[in-house]
């Protein structure tokens, strides 16, 4: 039987987590995308913490243009505050989707504002 996009994307999705873990010292990068915004956050695994989280909605009115140009806004934003908070290096925890489009703008972006993967 066929399985649907969702269900495929949780099979990807617990296969990442099975082998990605997020620590005090280098949290875990969660990205997830819905059809109208896009939403980061870094993650403590062990203490179960979110340590800073960054999302299009909080960003609507500094936002113009399409959604790669809001992925890497959010990128930018988030590494400020990982940055602001002493967290340089971090795990990319993509959620099931591909590494293409918006994700990776929001990867790329991260990168560039100084955070290390």
């Amino acid at each position: 039987m066929a399985t649907s996009k969702q269900e495929r994307r949780q099979r990807i999705k617990f296969g990442i987590r099975a082998k990605v873990s997020g620590t005090a010292e280098r949290p875990r990068l969660s990205v997830f995308r819905s059809n109208k915004a896009i939403y980061a956050q870094l993650i403590d695994d062990i203490a179960g913490n979110t340590l800073a989280s960054v999302s299009s909605v909080e960003l609507k009115s500094e936002i113009e243009g399409n959604n790669v140009e809001t992925a890497k806004k959010v990128g930018q934003r988030l590494a400020e505050k990982a940055l602001a908070k002493n967290i340089d290096t971090i795990v990319f925890d993509r959620n099931g989707y591909l590494y293409h489009g918006k994700v990776k703008a929001l990867a790329d972006a991260a990168r560039e504002g100084g955070l290390k993967f």
